[in-house]
């Protein structure tokens, strides 16, 4: 296996070709066994990320959605086979009757996404004609989705969606009659001991924040300038993404589910479990679970399990290996910061088989 000092050589690489800015954290159980920050916080005034950083999770969040919808099932609430048009009332909709709360969670719901993801749509271009400060809550997003028509019928296919978790998280306001982040807060952050985590508007003033941009090139891959995202998605965090967190916190959201401090026993196992397959490749077959994505060996052992998160300016990934225990998070404020390092790192833990 590389040695630690090997792994920071080669962050530091990628930092002084610009090509990596952000936070790394590797953890065997409590242990500690790399941290480091990279990169700027602050390009324009050269201020550095630092361990305390925030950073925007993207779509990490649908973890926090995801387990927040457990706690309401273990309550009694809803079950994974809640029907949810229906529950919330959604009457002018082309979505179909029988998308429950297993299709939402498991990307198996074919519901029509405001961008598909899988088709190479931009997310970033839905803000193009309509002002991304005109989406705020939880119900402003609908009309991005609800009338465009299924890729496929419900539990007939998996398909990467966002919308889905818009869902959930209008079912959690309407069970808790509390805004979807208030709730997160309240019995996900908190409970989880996540003290540095929140929702925060793009448009305010906040401590230890990195500030998304990506590089603009010329036609030689010289980096010429950057760009901020600021325009490129709603100005705060929804069901479906934009949390921001500090490297440790996330790495405490994991093992707080893992140890129960958030779902009751059956839940915790069966939001850790594999549910529907989505694609080959070419070592590992990958499933979803309940927002987690996991990679099966050739023999169907779970190598690894993880959440990952996109947007322009911002790549996320928290992915654990259990059975070394070991967890590795990176955050970053570069939209192609984490996709190379994540996969280094694997090599190292599952070569090194430490």
């Amino acid at each position: 296996m590389k040695t630690m000092a090997e792994l920071h050589a080669y962050f530091k690489d990628l930092e002084a070709k610009e090509k990596y800015s952000g936070v790394v954290l590797l953890t065997r159980g409590a242990e500690r066994l790399f941290t480091e920050a990279y990169g700027y916080a602050n390009r324009a005034w050269k201020i550095r990320n630092t361990l305390s950083t925030r950073f925007d999770t993207a779509s990490v969040t649908k973890l926090f959605t995801s387990a927040a919808v457990f706690q309401l099932i273990d309550q009694g609430y809803i079950s994974l086979q809640s029907p949810v048009i229906d529950f919330l009332g959604i009457t002018d909709t082309s979505i179909s009757k029988e998308v429950n709360v297993f299709h939402l969670l498991t990307h198996s719901s074919g519901i029509g996404d405001d961008a598909e993801e899988e088709d190479n749509e931009s997310y970033e271009d839905l803000w193009k004609e309509k002002p991304n400060y005109a989406v705020t809550k939880t119900a402003d997003f609908l009309p991005q989705f609800i009338h465009k028509p299924p890729n496929f019928s419900p539990g007939q296919g998996c398909r990467y969606n966002n919308c889905g978790y818009i869902l959930l998280g209008l079912m959690i306001e309407k069970i808790t009659g509390m805004d979807y982040r208030a709730y997160v807060k309240e019995n996900i952050f908190v409970r989880a001991g996540m003290n540095h985590s929140d929702f925060l508007r793009m448009d305010r003033v906040n401590k230890n924040v990195a500030e998304g941009c990506d590089p603009i090139s010329d036609n030689n891959d010289h980096i010429i300038g950057w760009k901020k995202n600021i325009y490129s998605f709603p100005p705060i965090g929804s069901p479906d993404s934009g949390a921001y967190v500090t490297a440790s916190d996330l790495n405490r959201f994991l093992r707080a589910v893992k140890r129960g401090r958030l779902l009751s026993p059956k839940a915790t196992e069966t939001f850790l479990t594999p549910q529907i397959h989505y694609r080959h490749t070419k070592d590992y077959e990958a499933k979803y679970g309940f927002g987690l994505l996991f990679y099966l060996d050739k023999q169907g052992k779970v190598v690894c399990y993880q959440k990952e998160g996109v947007n322009a300016g911002v790549s996320a990934v928290i992915r654990h290996f259990p059975g070394q225990d070991i967890t590795v998070v990176l955050l970053s404020n570069m939209e192609d910061g984490v996709w190379d390092p994540i996969w280094f790192i694997h090599e190292m833990v599952v070569e090194g088989k430490n």
